[in-house]
């Protein structure tokens, strides 16, 4: 990973749901850094808390979700003491989303460059004109031509959508851009022309991207640094080549292994369930599922400690 400044900073972030039962725990207590120009990629299994983790550090968590506690700093700025008017301001202008099932976020009575002038005029005043000619210029820098604009969204295929949607991310060039799960329910050649697409907002933009996916083959293709969570937590982060090269806690392990190879007869699956954020596993959330698992590992709960320069893990096994 290339040396960078740090544009965000993640501080012992709790976000919960309330329910019936009590607090659902989704992100419970989660600390990361991300550095400017680079893209940092959010791994685990589904319901590990990776969309919660960044609809968090956006502020859009919605009733019954609350931010519980904990701290963001993006450029010298806590987010969560900022008042909502002025987080709106920053949200496209500073920091942009591309929100899980964004296919589905396009109004469908709205032709795409009607979408994309709202987008600018309700952040900038800009003339219709300019912000028009802006939108068809991002359209052109995500490789869709020019009829596009004058298009509705159900005639787009799925991956003209998505292509729509990061264009609309990168409209104002913000300094951010949070994309969760980009490249969902899309065919493996779609998938590789916006991964490309989302590489090239680093390369050629200098915009730094929170690339959120389960897939960990996606994240090999164009994350630098990658982060693993487990049950609300993060079990490890380190560069992507540590990571599929030589993983350190055990279900970073699981996971690689469980990536489909033409090398292997078979799959391997990682055993048990992922544990209710209800009821999280006293100790080390993962010990029930862990072949590794020791006898402190129910009782006490891993810090996340730096193992080496940049390498971070939470395992007792690793002192």
């Amino acid at each position: 990973m290339r040396k960078t400044d740090r544009i965000l900073q993640v501080e012992d972030l709790r976000v919960y749901y309330k329910s019936i039962f009590g607090d659902v725990r989704s992100v419970d207590g989660v600390s990361f850094s991300v550095g400017s120009n680079e893209v940092f990629g959010i791994a685990g299994e589904s319901g590990c808390g990776k969309s919660t983790l960044v609809e968090g550090i956006l502020r859009v968590i919605m009733p019954p979700g609350y931010i519980k506690s904990g701290k963001i700093m993006f450029k010298e700025k806590d987010l969560l003491s900022l008042e909502e008017e002025e987080m709106r301001r920053l949200r496209w202008t500073e920091l942009s989303y591309i929100p899980q099932g964004s296919m589905s976020s396009l109004n469908p009575v709205l032709k795409i460059e009607e979408q994309m002038v709202d987008a600018v005029t309700s952040h900038m005043s800009t003339p219709k004109e300019e912000a028009s000619n802006m939108a068809i210029s991002s359209l052109k820098e995500v490789g869709l031509p020019l009829e596009v604009a004058g298009m509705y969204p159900h005639e787009l295929s799925g991956g003209m959508k998505q292509r729509v949607i990061i264009a609309t991310a990168i409209l104002l060039k913000p300094s951010l851009i949070v994309a969760d799960e980009p490249v969902t329910a899309l065919d493996v050649v779609v998938q590789k022309g916006i991964l490309q697409s989302i590489a090239n907002l680093r390369d050629i933009y200098g915009i730094t991207v929170i690339f959120v996916a389960h897939d960990l083959a996606a994240h090999a293709q164009i994350v630098d640094r990658l982060t693993v969570m487990y049950a609300g937590k993060i079990a490890e982060i380190g560069s992507v080549y540590d990571i599929f090269g030589d993983p350190l806690h055990p279900y970073s392990k699981l996971l690689v292994a469980a990536i489909p190879s033409i090398e292997k007869e078979a799959v391997q699956g990682i055993p048990g369930l992922a544990p209710s954020p209800l009821d999280w596993p006293p100790g080390c959330r993962f010990h029930p599922r862990c072949p590794y698992a020791i006898p402190v590992c129910p009782h006490d709960e891993p810090p996340l400690k730096e193992m080496s320069p940049g390498r971070y893990a939470a395992c007792h096994l690793l002192g």
